[in-house]
């Protein structure tokens, strides 16, 4: 691959991916809709190393994929709010480390 000194190249997680121009624009890899216990839902939108989440209470949050040992695991910095997903289940936690709450719970994948 061919490159200038203009043009960027973004190295993650082992690839090299070319930039074309100064703007990088990252396509989704899959999308899900989750329901919920309580009528409660969450739209997702996940990416190579994020999560886009549109929940019912009115909230839009964009989080980075963190360690997880089992399944994914998107969380904001401090990990006050924590998006879980495995395969067609998901949940959220919210609050501290130590007292956490589900405030999304049950949720299944919408086929």
């Amino acid at each position: 691959m061919k490159t200038s000194a203009e043009t960027p190249i973004l190295v993650a997680a082992g690839l090299a991916v070319l930039v074309a121009g100064s703007a990088f624009a990252e396509e989704p890899v899959a999308t899900a809709t989750f329901r919920c216990a309580g009528g409660k839902a969450i739209d997702a939108t996940f990416y190579a190393d994020k999560v886009d989440l549109a929940l019912t209470d009115g909230r839009s949050l964009e989080l980075p994929q963190v360690i997880s040992g089992s399944g994914a695991r998107y969380a904001n910095a401090d990990e006050s709010f924590v998006f879980w997903n495995k395969g067609d289940t998901a949940f959220i936690t919210e609050g501290p480390d130590d007292n956490d709450t589900m405030t999304y719970k049950d949720c299944v994948a919408v086929k």
